[in-house]
């Protein structure tokens, strides 16, 4: 299946989602986090918010990406595309209208757009995020958050919803974590991306949903197509449907590949001889991939483990700084999925120091706690060479 036809599958309705909401989404707030309806409706927009900046980022591929003069550049030199902004306008502009109280913390800014050299982008943005946000509603979707052809988005209102994404994080609160395309490079190649959501309250993740447009449906059976969407609230374990929102499978579907290792594909975003030794010593073979896709393949039983270390520093500087809305989301999942993560050193990841993760020391998830223990062990042991040998080479 071609991405333009997955993209197709997102202007339809899906019959098996649950219509009936509630008019107070606030009163979840004092249910227990684990209560089967828990969430509830949190987790509809999201998916509704997740697959309209699932559109848009499909249209972008298939009309802009090759189109150099509607890219950008970040400070790390990251390409970031029309479609980081008109996705995160889209996800923003629903989570404002459904949970207006709730604060959100994403990737993106907006002040690039506002200047006058990148009208033309701008204009693009605009119109990308009015024609996913102005699609026909679907069952269990709602005009009050903002969705349906009566609604007019102005240039100005999608600007000012992606620039809802500027808050500080923290604990002792409620909020939102936004990557609107994770794995941009992979997004640019036509390879893995994913856009992610989720919801955090009081530092613990309760709520992730992740988009796939680009993941095999049934990776053992690729004439299913491409597309999927995943879903995971604290208690209520973790699924995968397609991007037309039909088709829902718990995870892990299948028993679980124990010769992976995911990585990321991106050097700079972990120690990649690290985990070069660390999976020589559990005999894996290591799979690099783009973004939280790895999350997600873990959870439906693609891999054994997902490692991230930092990476070397640079000039006593780390290069990467991990953010909460890189992890966030694919935790829940894995958890949910019965698996495992911390960081490198056995320790609870912590979502509640601002927008980052603090002095984190690396994420490992797993699909079963014996291995996560073998291979935090692995960890320390791959640690103490390194470390040994850089002892060794100084005079």
């Amino acid at each position: 299946m071609t991405v333009q036809v997955t993209c197709m599958l997102l202007h339809h309705a899906s019959k098996h989602l649950n219509a009936h909401f509630r008019n107070n989404p606030r009163r979840l707030l004092s249910m227990s986090l684990t209560s089967p309806e828990a969430f509830s409706i949190e987790k509809h927009v999201a998916i509704a918010a997740v697959r309209r900046a699932c559109l848009v980022t499909c249209t972008v591929f298939n009309q802009l990406v090759r189109d150099k003069t509607d890219t950008l550049k970040k400070e790390d030199e990251s390409p970031v595309t029309v479609g980081d902004y008109a996705a995160q306008a889209v996800i923003n502009t629903v989570l404002r209208n459904a949970f207006p109280e709730d604060p959100i913390v994403g990737e993106e800014g907006a002040d690039a757009l506002r200047q006058e050299s990148n009208a033309r982008l701008r204009e693009r943005m605009v119109s990308l995020a009015t024609n996913a946000l102005q699609e026909d509603l679907i069952d269990g979707e709602k005009a009050q958050w903002g969705l349906g052809s009566h609604h007019e988005h102005s240039s100005e209102a999608l600007l000012k919803a992606i620039d809802e994404g500027s808050d500080t994080g923290g604990s002792n609160k409620r909020m939102w974590t936004v990557d609107p395309i994770d794995g941009t490079k992979g997004f640019l190649r036509g390879g893995q991306y994913a856009v992610c959501l989720s919801l955090i309250v009081n530092s613990q993740v309760v709520l992730g949903v992740i988009g796939c447009p680009n993941l095999q449906i049934y990776p053992a059976n690729p004439d299913e197509g491409k597309g999927c969407i995943f879903v995971a609230v604290r208690g209520q374990g973790a699924f995968q449907i397609t991007l037309s929102g039909t088709g829902a499978i718990k995870l892990p579907y299948f028993p679980p590949e124990k010769s992976y290792v995911l990585q990321s594909e991106e050097p700079k975003h972990t120690n990649m001889p690290l985990i070069k030794r660390v999976a020589d010593e559990l005999h894996l073979t290591e799979w690099g991939m783009d973004s939280q896709a790895k999350y997600c393949c873990l959870a439906r039983g693609e891999g054994a483990v997902y490692l991230r270390m930092p990476a070397p520093t640079i000039g006593g500087k780390q290069p990467y700084e991990e953010r909460i809305w890189d992890h966030a989301p694919g935790s829940i999942l894995v958890e949910e999925a019965g698996g495992k993560i911390t960081d490198s050193e056995g320790a609870p990841l912590r979502f509640g120091l601002g927008r980052g993760m603090g002095d984190n020391r690396g994420f490992v998830a797993t699909v079963d706690e014996e291995l996560h223990g073998r291979v935090v062990s692995a960890i320390k042991q791959a640690q103490s060479t390194e470390d040994a040998k850089k002892t060794k080479a100084t005079p």
